[in-house]
């Protein structure tokens, strides 16, 4: 998926604006003007449009963690140099401290079903035998499912 398009989905399930779009992504080191943020939610084919890169998606990703389960004593979690859908899964599921059960959950009221194992294959190192890699719609089913729950 796009970077773009999951920031832009994360921020209307919780409603942050850009002021605290702007808190989250300096948490981590990611300082955004309220300009750039705009650029970020324009759509691609507009000319002010600028693409979120993997790094700074995961310094608001780290920054959404330390939002939702407080910051670890001053600690800075170090930005990835590159994202993969089961990273961007697992962060925001660590970020909202997620079961497994809950995950499916999730999953399962968007529409789609996924057993227990097949949850653990995507949280898995990426050298382990049963890792797999999630697909654009799993992780587009768990974020609508999100929206159903966050929002009722």
């Amino acid at each position: 998926m796009i970077n773009n398009d999951i920031l832009r989905r994360l921020s209307k399930i919780f409603n942050f604006d850009n002021a605290k779009l702007q808190t989250i992504f300096s948490s981590n080191h990611c300082k955004l003007s309220n300009a750039q943020i705009e650029c970020l939610f324009k759509e691609k084919d507009e000319a002010d449009y600028q693409e979120l890169s993997d790094v700074q998606f995961a310094s608001f990703l780290n920054g959404l963690i330390d939002e939702k389960r407080g910051s670890q004593g001053g600690k800075v979690r170090q930005a990835e140099l590159a994202l993969s859908n089961n990273m961007i899964f697992n962060k925001i599921k660590i970020a909202l401290a997620l079961k497994a059960d809950e995950v499916i959950a999730i999953i399962e009221s968007a529409g789609l079903t996924l057993g227990k194992y097949e949850l653990s294959a995507f949280f898995r190192n990426v050298n382990h035998k049963h890792y797999k890699d999630c697909s654009d719609e799993i992780l587009s089913a768990f974020l609508s499912g999100l929206k159903l729950r966050v929002q009722g």
